[in-house]
């Protein structure tokens, strides 16, 4: 999984980033700072992995990784030059989703471009940026896809007709993730686009220690605004986080303890990650490595052993899958398999989150 940390420069996105990837980069007061992306790999916490490792041994432990890109701030007139203009965006046109950071707290000391603070019109800037970024994009495919459909290329069709619904409803202001698509031929077309609009944004409502639950009322904003268009916030004051990052675990619990937080930021924000994307996580276990793997809410068992290996999917015989909460019930795969709670699936079973599995395949 991969997300694009996006925002108005002095929101807190470096500092955030350094948070949790640990980076060390620079976060300092005053625009721009963030010249060059900055991509950072952070595991994705999950305590189910330290639950099957406590009943079967193995030599190593792998969690799912999420991919973070930190881009230079973007300003108003972005799409026009100002600023640095928006060519890092770029970088961040092949994410799966996007951070959106967004400045919820009152600070004198630092400095905001448009002189106060008003999430919801920062918002407005970011989104406004974005569309007319992806208006560009789209002007320029349409314009060739048009000289290849008069040729009568029947794939060039498909492409006009969906950058035609995609420019009609960035010419009047709208994100493209609206659009229903149900033809998966359609849908594959629509991913190769890469539009910035196209993809979920998850809100980080950067706070003050005093509101680390996201109760203000700058932070209802956001989440009022969130909701009308069916996504989540996530407080996170990533001043205190830079600080967590940087303890071991013992003082990291200790200062948890002391704001009344039950763990760091990145949990938080995966597990909203991963609801806003529609995705799951299973496991395998053995004794070379625990892993978890990420799916789509709704993949079959092909598609989930295809995430290990193209050759798993394709070769696919059946899956023998348990669950995590078998496994502390009754301690180990023998007796799992004894109990007769060791399911054979074949290929029309659906995985659920927190499934254990072993494929057979054959190629």
């Amino acid at each position: 999984m991969e997300a694009g940390i996006v925002g108005l420069p002095n929101v807190g996105k470096s500092t955030l980033f350094n948070a949790l990837t640990s980076a060390g980069i620079a976060s300092e007061n005053y625009p721009f700072c963030t010249i060059e992306p900055n991509v950072g790999a952070v595991p994705v916490p999950d305590s189910r992995l330290d639950v099957i490792q406590g009943y079967i041994k193995t030599q190593k432990v792998i969690p799912a990784i999420l991919q973070l890109v930190d881009i230079a701030g973007i300003v108003r007139g972005a799409s026009e030059g100002e600023g640095l203009g928006n060519k890092f965006l770029t970088h961040i046109r092949n994410v799966d989703a996007i951070l959106h950071a967004v400045r919820c707290f009152e600070d004198g000391d630092i400095t905001h471009v448009d002189g106060s603070v008003d999430p919801l019109r920062d918002i407005e800037t970011i989104d406004t940026e974005l569309m007319l970024a992806d208006l560009q994009s789209v002007e320029s495919m349409l314009d060739k896809a048009k000289r290849t459909a008069r040729t009568g290329d029947k794939d060039a069709k498909r492409r006009v007709g969906l950058l035609e619904q995609c420019h009609a409803l960035l010419a009047d202001g709208k994100a493209v993730r609206g659009i229903q698509l149900e033809d998966p031929a359609d849908q594959k077309e629509m991913a190769s686009f890469q539009l910035l609009t196209a993809k979920r944004v998850l809100y980080v409502a950067n706070v003050e220690e005093d509101d680390l639950k996201g109760e203000g009322e700058l932070v209802q904003r956001v989440r009022k605004h969130a909701e009308a268009e069916g996504s989540e916030v996530v407080p996170v004051c990533a001043r205190l986080e830079a600080e967590l990052s940087e303890l071991d675990a013992d003082d990291r619990a200790e200062l948890l303890e002391s704001v009344g937080l039950e763990e760091p930021a990145l949990a938080l924000l995966a597990r909203a990650a991963y609801r806003v994307l529609g995705l799951q996580s299973y496991f395998t276990a053995g004794e070379k490595e625990v892993r978890a793997w990420t799916v789509p809410i709704g993949a079959t068992a092909p598609q989930a052993a295809g995430v290990i290996h193209t050759d798993f999917e394709r070769g696919f015989i059946r899956a023998e899958v348990y669950s995590v909460d078998d496994l502390t019930e009754l301690k180990s795969e023998k007796a799992i398999r004894d109990a007769g709670k060791m399911r054979v699936e074949g290929k029309s079973y659906t995985m659920h989150d927190g499934d254990v599995c072993h494929f057979l395949f054959n190629v």
